[in-house]
């Protein structure tokens, strides 16, 4: 990932927002804020690449800060994480769907929470690498930058459509995006499932990526969607794993 992303954390709990502190700062630089009004300064002086904070906070709550932020042409495009319990997820927070980046549901373990952030860090990481790049319609980087899952979950999550070229030590796969799911794939001899799910077992950060936003294909190859390609893959790739851990143990008794 990037390493000038930036993130304005927002809570009222001080125990909470260290929790969240030690979810982001692997991935991000991160900026504190105790209370909305701290927050829309902080935003406004030096717009963040993602906010993410507590909906419930006295004065200026999330709701309110979601729409200061919006309001405002300097802060009105930050993405916006709200986090909340259970209940306002399901019944308060129902009509801003559609103009937060998600939800964060309280109470959270930090890692869990840390998985949940690190898919929403990854594509927006994606679209200011697309944004700073020479050319528009091609976005070049190294696998040492963003590895193949976050790649593929990425363009998921942004429902692109548009080509991703892998390559490492003259190996190369070729997978098409229709709307975020993948559609067609080959590697080498291999299409299809098939191809995704070798791809998927390039888990060292080497190798280089190239995304076309102006390649797509008609052909449909796989038979999964994009999160159930990664989902088997993963499963055949631990599964690989495990049985090459048990013949080792075999050989060495």
């Amino acid at each position: 990932m990037p390493d000038n992303i930036k993130v304005l954390l927002v809570d009222d709990n001080p125990m909470v927002l260290a929790l969240l502190q030690r979810a982001v700062a692997p991935m991000a630089s991160v900026v504190l804020a105790n209370n909305g009004a701290e927050a829309l300064q902080k935003a406004a002086e030096e717009p963040p690449d993602l906010i993410i904070s507590d909906f419930h906070m006295p004065d200026i709550d999330g709701r309110k800060l979601l729409d200061t932020l919006r309001s405002k042409p300097a802060t009105a495009r930050i993405p916006v994480v709200l986090a909340a319990g259970r209940s306002d997820l399901a019944e308060r927070l129902k009509p801003l769907r559609d103009v937060v980046e998600g939800f964060l549901e309280k109470p959270f373990f930090v890692g869990e929470a840390a998985a949940q952030i690190k898919r929403i860090l990854d594509k927006i990481a994606l679209e200011k690498m697309t944004r700073d790049a020479p050319d528009a319609s091609v976005v070049r980087g190294s696998l040492g930058q963003m590895n193949v899952i976050d790649l593929l979950q990425s363009l998921e999550l942004g429902r692109k459509t548009c080509g991703l070229s892998l390559t490492k030590e003259g190996e190369q796969c070729q997978l098409f995006f229709n709307e975020g799911q993948i559609n067609h794939a080959t590697y080498g001899a291999l299409t299809g499932d098939d191809a995704v799910y070798k791809a998927l077992t390039w888990m060292e950060p080497t190798g280089n990526f190239q995304i076309d936003f102006s390649a797509a294909s008609s052909e449909q190859t796989t038979t999964r969607s994009t999160q159930g390609l990664l989902m088997e893959g993963l499963r055949l790739l631990d599964e690989a794993n495990r049985d090459s851990s048990e013949q080792d143990n075999d050989s060495h008794a």
